[in-house]
């Protein structure tokens, strides 16, 4: 299969069912939805309702999709991969890095499938070439003081929004499937790890990332060094260095 709505279609022809794509995924049930406010919402719902670790919803549109800092966005029919997956990590301290983390681990997976090398943008961008390509969300739900489940939300382009001009897509033909095929056990991978990031993560990083020695004016004014271990931002200013946990980054030419 190639076309971008493989996985509804051949739902709906009875030739793959969500319990077959659980067993190609190795996981412990994929819920499929044509249309759907949000992934996230939706995999907040099934881990509430104690939805196991590996649980993934795939939808085929979303109404209103969400990003960082509270932004929303609608996600047209067949135009990319909208997915959340559900996962409970026992260590919580792996929530402040693992969107990087899970950036880390699919970059190298999806390169095949993009005209151009993919980058990182911190935190949770992922770009092919100069262009966004999609982004990656983590929420988390706690009970008391322990973490419940993470929901890890991931969206790729398969063709450019109408309304996102400077964005971009994987190659045309590029099959859903075989795209998560390739980054759903790195994304499973990611959120079992725990600890800070190591060096090699942080290596990693740093080989693709998009925003290294660029001068920028949010979170900070100045110019971008790299992450820590811990995924904070570095931007050296005028008084030092600024290590910066939240926000978003914003070059300078962008503003």
């Amino acid at each position: 299969m190639s076309s971008s709505a493989e996985l509804h279609a051949a739902a709906q022809r009875g030739d793959l069912d969500a319990r077959e794509l659980a067993g190609r995924f190795a996981l412990p049930k994929v819920v499929l939805l044509d249309r759907v406010s949000s992934t996230m919402d939706a995999g907040h719902a099934l881990g509430a309702q104690g939805a196991a670790a590996g649980t993934l919803v795939l939808a085929d549109a979303q109404t209103a999709g969400r990003g960082r800092q509270g932004r929303t966005w609608s996600s047209e029919p067949g135009a990319g991969i909208w997915l959340t997956l559900i996962e409970r990590p026992t260590d919580a301290g792996v929530l402040e890095v693992l969107s990087i983390r899970a950036g880390i681990s699919i970059a190298p997976a999806l390169e095949p499938f993009a005209a151009a090398p993919v980058r990182l943008k911190w935190p949770n961008d992922l770009y092919s070439g100069n262009a966004k390509l999609g982004g990656i969300l983590i929420e988390a739900r706690w009970r008391g003081e322990r973490l419940d489940w993470v929901a890890i939300g991931v969206g790729i382009n398969l063709r450019v929004p109408s309304s996102e001009s400077r964005a971009t897509a994987l190659r045309p033909g590029t099959s859903r499937l075989d795209v998560l095929s390739a980054i759903l056990p790195r994304l499973r991978a990611a959120a079992a790890s725990t600890g800070r990031l190591t060096p090699d993560e942080r290596a990693a990083f740093a080989a693709r990332d998009l925003a290294v020695g660029r001068p920028c004016v949010e979170p900070a004014v100045g110019r971008v060094r790299g992450i820590d271990e811990c995924g904070a931002l570095l931007v050296e200013t005028a008084s030092g260095v600024v290590t910066a946990r939240a926000g978003s980054l914003v070059f300078q030419e962008e503003r």
